[in-house]
């Protein structure tokens, strides 16, 4: 039935309402920072804004209201700015933790740890699989011992810390809950992100360990770990950026790393948990690419998706359950080793759509790390970047600014369309008969499989695990990226610097070097504290967590033990790597 234009005002007035109350409501609590949030003019702006006449649809609604098209809160920015999380770690914990001392006195918000490719596939800097790449890409992280000295005098308590690790997250965690104890930390008070997105190495990174029925587990006990012990921590970081940076499109992107998250609340729910406890405890992490307004309407519609499938297919009640938080990083693979300092600019665009599009924190890339680690220098500039933005551009004034463009609203609306799209193929590769539209249908589905661990009965786990058994997901990626690439060499697509532009005045630059001695002094600190510890403690420890991991108990306390005995990183790794064996992709052309 068509509504009346005095029925479409008072919608308005209803949904400004609302609103109203949530904006006051927050400012009675001191939620809203008492800030100048004038323009450079002088002139005074409102909180949020919305048409002042006509209905508001649903699908956009009004700052802090579900389905959160237009952000989490009420309050926008003026409520608490993003955190700028800087991604950092190269050398050694020494080295790394002096970086991180430099983040946190020039403004930085929160801590970022980049591991190297040794820890990220869970061997020890001496292994010699090794061999020539010990903190090159990241920093050197052997033991808790290691773990200790990278948050030598940053208080893990006061804090927040993401790590960005997912084939041994979890020995990880374990190492940055042991280096917390020793530093006398109230571990109920911790407060950080975990990545452990197993589901996007399979997709896209090709990080991983095991095959992803024991790491799916170790996933799990981690998240009945936090949710008991440490309600804070964010156990899973569902990433799509990762996804992105191997080729993939927005929509894609989008589309494949909801499934993720989807696939990571069915496990939650598969091990008998609250999905209004645990779903809090799942953040986000997405790519900002160039294209200006398609990332700001990607996030929108990110939230939009995010929210209704968490209310209507899984039950969620609360807004804390229903909410996207989500992290943004800047594109790595657009910058250019072309000319270099063009990459500023291209930085700070798409840091300034990841603001628009509403992040809760956000990483902007140096200019040099097309080239290498970055330097000092390019470290800084790439934190003033985010800075910038905060004080001096009013991005911070007003809640989704751009929310009521026809074009946003419609890009919006077109990618979460493309996304309901992959979602339909995913339901059918898992053998699923009901689609994205059908939401009671999929509820029933979700109900029908609650007390049951094995992953065909989930509808969107199934087809994630069928799609990475098949090379789906990466034949996707790689046609798109095939499709941008071949745009970009006949011209159709540009950038500046490597197919129009070319011409330049820049110098080189110096870039960061990681010097040999790294890995020569770390094998030795390693070989050093191994012939320090009780070694019989170790195998004790060991022994009986790969017990564990032959039945079916919780595996955190066991590895937290051995952790504590200085048990290294590839230790615990290889002796699960004995118990699960390896996981190798098949071979595909």
């Amino acid at each position: 039935m068509t509504s009346t234009p005095e029925q479409d005002t008072q919608a308005t007035a209803t949904g400004r309402s609302r609103w109203e109350q949530r904006f006051a409501a927050a400012q009675s609590k001191g939620q809203v920072r008492d800030v100048d949030f004038t323009t450079l003019s002088g002139m005074q702006v409102e909180p949020a804004y919305g048409p002042t006449d006509g209905e508001v649809p649903e699908r956009i609604g009004w700052p802090g209201e579900y389905p959160f098209t237009r952000g989490l809160y009420a309050t926008g920015y003026r409520g608490r700015t993003w955190t700028i999380r800087q991604f950092a770690g190269f050398g050694n914990a020494v080295q790394t933790n002096e970086r991180y001392q430099l983040i946190l006195k020039r403004g930085g918000g929160g801590l970022s740890v980049a591991f190297d490719m040794p820890t990220l596939m869970g061997h020890d800097s001496d292994d010699p699989k090794s061999l020539g790449e010990v903190g090159h890409c990241g920093v050197a992280i052997d033991s808790a011992a290691d773990m200790e000295t990278l948050f030598k005098d940053i208080p893990l308590e006061d804090v927040t810390t993401s790590m960005t690790i997912s084939g041994p997250a979890v020995p990880a965690f374990c190492m940055y809950l042991v280096a917390a104890e020793r530093q006398g930390a109230d571990i109920t008070k911790l407060n950080g992100t975990l990545q452990t997105d197993i589901f996007k190495e399979y997709i896209a990174q090709k990080e991983w360990l095991f095959s992803p029925e024991p790491h799916l587990r170790l996933i799990g006990d981690l998240m009945e770990y936090t949710s008991a012990k440490i309600p804070a921590y964010k156990p899973l970081s569902v990433s799509g950026y990762h996804i992105r940076e191997a080729g993939s499109t927005a929509a894609q992107e989008l589309a494949f790393t909801l499934a993720d998250g989807f696939g990571y609340v069915e496990l939650g729910l598969s091990r008998g948990l609250d999905v209004d406890v645990f779903a809090p405890g799942l953040s986000f992490f997405f790519d900002s690419h160039l294209d200006f307004f398609e990332e700001i309407a990607k996030f929108r519609a990110a939230r939009r998706i995010w929210a209704r499938w968490l209310r209507d297919v899984y039950g969620a009640k609360t807004d804390k359950a229903q909410w996207l938080r989500f992290h943004t990083q800047t594109a790595g693979v657009s910058l250019t080793a072309q000319q270099p300092v063009n990459n500023v600019v291209r930085t700070a665009v798409e840091a300034l759509a990841a603001v628009l599009g509403g992040t809760n924190s956000l990483h902007t890339n140096a200019l040099d790390e097309t080239l290498a680690l970055p330097t000092d220098q390019s470290a800084e500039v790439a934190l003033r970047t985010q800075q910038v933005l905060m004080e001096e551009t009013g991005v911070v004034n007003v809640a989704d600014p751009l929310g009521g463009s026809w074009y946003i609203e419609a890009l919006t609306d077109q990618i979460e369309a493309e996304a309901e799209k992959i979602f339909d193929k995913i339901l059918t590769m898992g053998g699923s008969t009901v689609m994205s539209a059908d939401t009671e249908g999929l509820a029933a589905q979700v109900e029908a499989g609650k007390g049951r661990t094995d992953a065909h009965v989930w509808p969107v786990t199934a087809g994630i695990l069928r799609g990475i058994e098949d090379g789906w997901f990466m034949s996707e990626i790689a046609e798109a990226a095939f499709q941008y690439q071949t745009a970009l060499e006949k011209g159709d697509k540009k950038v500046v610097g490597v197919n129009v532009h070319t011409e330049s005045l820049a110098d080189e630059l110096e870039i960061m070097r990681v010097s040999h001695e790294v890995e020569t002094e770390q094998v030795r600190a390693l070989a050093e504290r191994k012939a320090g510890r009780d070694n019989a403690a170790v195998e004790s420890a060991l022994a009986t967590m790969c017990d564990v991991a032959r039945g079916e108990g919780n595996m955190i306390e066991p590895m937290l033990a051995a952790v504590r005995a200085e048990a290294t990183m590839g230790e615990i790794c290889n002796a699960l790597r004995d118990v699960w064996g390896v996981y190798r992709e098949p071979a595909r052309f």
